[in-house]
């Protein structure tokens, strides 16, 4: 094994997690506390001066080879760490939101029980997204993505007491099941076609054989068609693309640090990061890069209506990634994989910061969550409320074009002219997506800012009594859920809310974060987009001068719906509140709050047809079939025989001599008509 400080940001959270999970009796809760933080820390510190190389120095591709994973015949797998420009950005994106994501839960997680636990799940996740970003072949990332599906399943349902809980973590892991599957099915595709799971041997021989089929029988298929289809279908069940969306709303049900680790910049991007990692296959691939386009177009307009519905906060922060998703997956389809990475790369800074402002939110209400029952918070919560703030213009995208605006807006505004641009399949669809989607997202996002900040406080009528959401702990302590009840304390008479700011170790991640919200988009827009690309994205992805020549119309369209958005959120929630309320109602608005019925849907097609499956084969196949022609079959034969012979045992002495009597005539007649024959 090679040591490098490489080695040291991979392996490091690994570390700390196996001491604070296995030895949390021993060392306590507090050391186990120092331990991860510390960890991912260091983790922090080293990769930071490896991404300004890249962009700022002179940064070389480099694998460190760790030790053998897999070697069986042709098939051969080493544990290695690739660090590139892409790799680079990816271990500043999970350490840097993973480590305030830490630091947070200092403040948030005060209360709880089993906290040693809950830091050893969180550097065990980020050790599975280091171990997924610096893989140098396809199983290594697939044993990092397994990896962050086990943590996410702990994470989410870390307050297992709740029933809620432990049905939104199997709904995770189902569903990224369904999409692992494909994932596996592409991996092996790979090495069946190119005899290698290796990124670079892999794409040195799709480029070498571009027209290799792959199928069954007659059935012919495009090898890198194929392989590309099924690998995606694993990028949409981790990035919770449509049709596989389902889980990751639910996954609100985890702590608040939780919602913010997977959502930021972790589990969720991990499927544009294959994507992108896998250019060079997507490239030669325009079926399935359509399909990509299609599915992230969707999902971006998809999530964005639904989260005009919704009341939870953390679910509204939860839609907008799905949406955000979506601008990164078509960004990918449309042959624009630096514009995802940046968007990628900015979305992790306004998202982190938008679900721990939530969380503090959420903390300073005494747990409240449900946006009904918010309002009057800025005054005793302004830090909150600026960060908020910031965060909200950073994921509308506000800029304007030609003077500069906040990170979503560079990062953002650069995948729809792609699409715009784009020739491919799907991509002026995607395009409308993407203005429609930036529409929606502007209107919600200041629905949640002036529902929960302004107004007058709008109580709980439920405030006083407990709830199924409320919990207690093995030790009969009261957990400190994110769904707890509220505590009955009276609002002030200036109607603003009863809460409070949050303590220093909270705030400080938001600090951090609404300066990356302001200013990531600007100082790092010339090497993801702008002169310097070129070197800075050399043979990592593969890279495509921007069109420059865009109508105004173009230019100006993401402003324009943004600002019209904004207008509407005033009138709705400022100007005539009562509008608001009036539009909760009837069929559309059911079928947003419901989120297109997709749950109601899966549950009667997945659920109750697989029950109704399994009760035929049970009842008529098992039971009526198989064990009616077998054991119960010759059981009941058996049966009915033994009975009528039973009938015969009387226990008369008459009885038995006519019986003898007649068999004595019939054995008789028998054998001389036996005689009879065998004379002739």
């Amino acid at each position: 094994m090679q040591f490098s400080p490489e080695v040291l940001i991979v392996l490091g959270p690994l570390i700390a997690a196996a001491f604070a999970g296995l030895l949390q009796r021993y060392i306590g809760d507090r050391i186990a506390m120092i331990l991860t933080t510390a960890s991912v820390g260091l983790s922090l510190a080293l990769s930071w001066p490896i991404f300004v190389d890249f962009v700022w120095g002179e940064g070389h591709e480099r694998i460190i080879e760790l030790m053998p994973f897999i070697h069986v015949g042709d098939f051969q797998s080493t544990w290695s760490v690739r660090i590139d420009a892409l790799s680079a950005i990816m271990l500043v994106v999970v350490n840097t939101v993973s480590f305030l994501v830490h630091l947070y839960s200092w403040g948030y997680m005060s209360e709880a029980p089993h906290k040693a636990r809950f830091f050893s799940y969180l550097s065990f996740f980020t050790f599975s997204m280091l171990a997924l970003v610096t893989a140098n072949d396809f199983l290594q990332l697939f044993f990092g993505w397994e990896g962050v599906g086990v943590a996410s399943y702990l994470l989410i349902g870390f307050w297992f007491q709740k029933r809620s809980a432990n049905d939104a973590a199997i709904k995770a892991f189902v569903t990224n099941r369904v999409g692992d599957f494909g994932f596996a099915l592409g991996i092996m595709a790979a090495f069946f076609c190119y005899g290698s799971i290796q990124f670079d041997a892999v794409f040195e021989a799709a480029h070498a054989n571009p027209g290799l089929l792959l199928g069954v029988g007659e059935v012919q298929f495009n090898a890198i068609e194929v392989i590309c289809f099924l690998l995606f279908i694993g990028a949409m069940g981790k990035s919770a693309q449509f049709f596989l969306h389902v889980w990751l709303p639910d996954a609100m049900e985890g702590p608040t640090p939780v919602s913010a680790l997977i959502h930021a910049a972790t589990m969720v991007t991990a499927g544009v990061f294959m994507v992108c990692r896998a250019g060079e296959l997507y490239e030669m691939a325009p079926l399935a890069s359509g399909f990509v386009t299609i599915i992230g177009a969707t999902t971006a307009l998809f999530a964005a209506t639904v989260g005009l519905a919704q009341n939870d906060i953390k679910r509204v922060v939860a839609y907008s990634t799905c949406s955000q998703l979506g601008y990164m997956f078509f960004a990918a389809g449309v042959g624009a994989y630096n514009a995802a990475m940046f968007h990628l790369f900015t979305h992790a800074f306004f998202k982190a910061l938008l679900f721990l402002g939530a969380g503090s939110v959420i903390h300073g209400l005494h747990h409240e969550q449900d946006m009904r029952y918010m309002g009057g918070v800025r005054k005793p919560m302004p830090i909150t409320w600026a960060m908020m703030t910031i965060g909200t213009f950073a994921l509308i995208g506000f800029g304007i074009p030609g003077l500069g605006g906040f990170a979503g807006f560079y990062s953002k505004d650069a995948i729809i002219e792609a699409a715009y641009g784009s020739h491919g399949i799907g991509a002026q669809f995607a395009f409308w997506c993407g203005i429609g989607a930036a529409l929606l997202t502007s209107f919600y996002s200041w629905r949640l800012a002036f529902m929960t900040f302004e107004g007058k406080f709008r109580p709980n009528p439920d405030a006083h009594h407990h709830d199924d959401h409320a919990h207690a702990d093995d030790h009969g302590h009261t957990a400190h859920d994110d769904h707890g009840h509220g505590h009955g304390h009276a609002a002030p008479k200036d109607g603003s809310a009863p809460a409070h700011e949050s303590p220093w170790v909270m705030l400080i991640p938001l600090f951090v974060l609404a300066f990356g919200a302001i200013f990531a988009g600007f100082i790092f827009y010339p090497y993801f987009l702008g002169h310097h690309a070129g070197e800075f994205w050399d043979h990592v992805i593969p890279f495509h001068e921007g069109h420059h020549d865009f109508p105004a119309w173009v230019l100006w369209a993401p402003l324009i719906v943004t600002v019209t958005g904004f207008i509407f959120a005033v009138l709705f929630y400022l100007w005539k509140p009562g509008a608001a309320k009036a539009m909760a109602k009837g069929p559309v608005w059911s079928f947003l709050y419901n989120k297109w019925f997709f749950d109601e849907l899966y549950d009667f097609i997945f659920v109750k047809g697989a029950r109704a499956v399994g009760d035929l084969f049970w009842k008529f196949g098992d039971k009526r079939l198989i064990d009616g022609l077998g054991p119960d079959g010759v059981a009941a034969t058996s049966n009915f025989f033994s009975r009528q012979v039973r009938r015969l045992q009387t226990g008369f002495v008459y009885h038995y001599s006519f019986i003898m009597l007649i068999a004595a005539v019939a054995f008789g007649a028998y054998a001389i008509l036996a005689g009879i024959g065998g004379g002739r």
